[in-house]
């Protein structure tokens, strides 16, 4: 089976609808929305509005999460974590034409993972990260070589404790996309940063 790419090399990971639309608008095509502070009606509108920024700077947004809202507001593309597979209805998922991402951290994970036949699957922490607990030690990106061997052609996003810097690398060790979050979100210059990651990953590619 042949697996469709990603929109994009670089996936950054944002928690509001404005970062979509400026990130889009410096060339960002690939984007995932990740709230943990919301619920309930501002949560509903916030995902709204980054779909309607996603629209208009030509990004694919992925809905972390909130796959049933996802359904209801007509996004594309879900993320789910390993948790998220013990609720998340598949056929609903694929009955409404919405692509899966799914998180994996270890090979019972990835084995549970590509049953459900996603669109990608996510390694990591490749390296420690300090926007989130993890379960998982840091996979070094030579997990990412064992995770290309075991998938084959289905893309593979690598996540956790990423820079600029590092992005090459995990390219280089079989990843097809590398996501983050500190280092968009945070940087001095978001926008300016997305044009040196296209570069960074285009130059490694």
């Amino acid at each position: 089976m042949t697996h469709s790419p990603l929109p994009q090399r670089i996936y950054p990971i944002v928690d509001r609808a404005s970062w979509v639309s400026r990130l889009g608008k410096a060339g960002a095509r690939f984007i995932q929305l990740r709230i943990k502070d919301l619920s309930g009606d501002g949560l509903k509108s916030e995902i709204k509005d980054a779909l309607a920024a996603a629209s208009d700077s030509d990004v694919t947004l992925v809905i972390n999460d909130f796959w049933e809202m996802a359904i209801d507001l007509g996004a594309t593309y879900v993320h789910l974590g390993q948790e998220d597979l013990d609720t998340a209805d598949r056929d609903k998922l694929r009955e409404a034409g919405i692509r899966i991402g799914i998180s994996t951290h270890s090979v019972p994970e990835l084995t549970r993972a590509l049953e459900l036949a996603p669109d990608y699957v996510a390694l990591g922490p490749i390296w420690p990260t300090r926007l989130k607990k993890m379960a998982f030690g840091p996979q070094g990106t030579h997990r990412l070589t064992e995770w290309r061997e075991r998938i084959g052609d289905l893309p593979l996003v690598a996540i956790g404790g990423i820079t600029l810097a590092r992005a090459p690398e995990c390219i280089a060790a079989g990843a097809d996309c590398v996501a983050a979050v500190s280092d968009f979100i945070f940087s001095e210059d978001p926008e300016s940063q997305i044009s040196l990651w296209i570069k960074a990953i285009a130059s490694s590619s």
